[in-house]
């Protein structure tokens, strides 16, 4: 199976390979080597990842339609899977895009991991190339700090990504780094050089992406939460005015009332008067 794999990957392990010993002949060490190369594939597929964000955001604006789809035709998912594929129609969104660029990004980390595992055999200077505790970055990290590492850059990624999600999906985000470091705890050190590398570039993409991109919140729905604020007090200040008002109007009629009872009785009085006259 790893046979047919390194196959399949062949053109782009040979690729890979060029490009490294490219940066390594400018005189870069190994393991800035790999790093450089990491930012070059990431900054090439950074509009493959804005791509993924605005279809992330997209489908959470579909969320409340496909909602009301859902309970309208619950008994029938036939005619419930129909309605939301015409509103993925009408809308122009596809479900899959946000898959995109991960599909795009697993060819890369196979070919990495291929062009390691060979330069480690036919580049001696590899075995030496690394840095502080990780010399031969064709062998696993002894300390396995380099895993630790990657798990925690992975972890600090997502979790800008995990703030703009469904609360469900963000528990999948924060147990997925646990369980690919250690899928990856024995892989050579110049693929966790590679990964932690990649996440780095991951973190400062999508910090820019969700506060300076189309990741970003509208302004429009931030008013507009305001806006239903300040619209109470507002209100509860007009109702003071009218309860005010209509006080007013009943202590005035109350006043009227009561100067017509007096001049009523002042009135009784002049007819007695006169009576006691006659």
């Amino acid at each position: 199976m790893i046979e047919f794999l390194e196959r399949v990957f062949a053109p782009l392990t040979g690729a890979l390979g060029w490009a490294l010993e490219y940066v390594h002949a400018q005189g870069a060490p190994w393991w800035l080597s790999i790093a450089i190369i990491t930012v070059v594939v990431r900054t090439i597929l950074f509009p493959l990842t804005v791509r993924q964000v605005k279809s992330m955001r997209a489908m959470q604006d579909l969320k409340p339609d496909m909602d009301k789809i859902r309970a309208q035709y619950k008994d029938n998912r036939q005619r419930q899977q129909e309605e939301i594929m015409k509103l993925y129609q009408e809308r122009q969104v596809n479900p899959f895009g946000s898959c995109f660029p991960l599909l795009i990004q697993m060819p890369i980390f196979i070919g990495m991991f291929y062009v390691i595992r060979g330069f480690g055999d036919t580049h001696p200077s590899f075995t030496s190339g690394g840095i502080l505790w990780f010399q031969d970055l064709s062998a696993y990290d002894p300390f396995y700090i380099l895993p630790v590492l990657s798990a925690l850059t992975m972890l600090a990624a997502s979790e800008i990504t995990s703030k703009h999600i469904d609360p469900q999906q963000r528990w999948i985000m924060r147990t997925l780094p646990v369980v690919f470091t250690i899928f990856l705890l024995t892989f050579p050190a110049g693929l966790f050089m590679y990964w932690i590398t990649s996440n780095l570039v991951t973190l400062v993409q999508n910090y820019v992406i969700y506060n300076h991109g189309p990741g970003k919140k509208s302004p429009e729905a931030a008013k507009g939460g305001s806006a239903k604020t300040e619209g109470k007090p507002e209100r509860s200040a007009g109702s003071q005015r009218a309860n005010s008002s209509s006080g007013s109007g009943e202590a005035a009629a109350q006043g009227n009332a009561g100067n017509g009872g007096a001049q009523a009785a002042r009135s009784a009085k002049r007819k007695r008067r006169r009576k006691k006259k006659k």
